[in-house]
């Protein structure tokens, strides 16, 4: 890949991470629960779901998501189902005692992981948007396995970053948060944020090609 190539794509991947998403609010809602290092869990997962649209889109298997109607509506409709889901647990948080203990984990990593991996995992509009996006930066005369480990790995690392700062960001204001109203105020916030990216997600079409 060009230097000048790989130039515009990096940009392009910052531009697409800090655009508000699901990713992004399921960071800040993890910063908020559990603080940033513990938090930070949910971003993992998150690249690991980036990682697998990549190799999806690699692989040609992103052609179908384009042209099927039924894989289309089938992995949208999960993943507005998950999203709800988030919204409803996130809603009936307990507020949390913050004097004692407040880094104490309560969610176990692997949790986190898996949670974070669904939320990425299961949005068949972003397959097929770097289905749409991707190839305009891969140069067909020269390997694509190497050109697409350098695509996987720039989008992964700046993600991992751009997530980085919405979960310190999250977990900052967890410590303003003293009092149980504030934090249900707050938990009732973030479950709106996530049935509105359900609502987003809900009203994506296929494009008809």
């Amino acid at each position: 890949m060009a230097l000048h190539t790989w130039l515009a794509f990096l940009l392009a991947c910052w531009v697409i991470s800090l655009s508000p998403g699901a990713g992004a609010i399921a960071s800040m809602a993890a910063g908020l629960r559990h603080g940033f290092w513990h938090g930070y869990w949910n971003a993992i997962g998150l690249q690991v779901g980036l990682a697998l649209q990549i190799a999806i889109v690699a692989a040609g298997v992103g052609a179908l998501l384009a042209t099927s109607q039924l894989a289309f509506t089938l992995i949208k409709w999960f993943g507005v189902a998950y999203l709800v889901y988030l919204a409803i647990r996130q809603w009936q948080a307990p507020p949390m005692d913050l004097t004692a203990a407040s880094g104490q984990a309560v969610t176990r990593p692997l949790a986190l992981v898996v949670r974070g991996f669904l939320v990425n995992a299961s949005n068949p509009k972003a397959v097929v948007f770097m289905l749409a996006v991707l190839p305009q930066f891969v140069d067909p005369q020269k390997p694509l396995l190497t050109q697409y480990l350098i695509i996987g790995a720039t989008m992964v690392t700046v993600d991992l970053i751009v997530m980085a700062g919405y979960t310190g960001l999250a977990a900052r204001v967890l410590r303003l948060l003293r009092t149980a109203r504030q934090q249900r105020i707050t938990n009732r916030v973030f479950a709106s944020l996530f049935i509105g990216a359900a609502a987003l997600l809900a009203t994506v079409r296929r494009a008809v090609v």
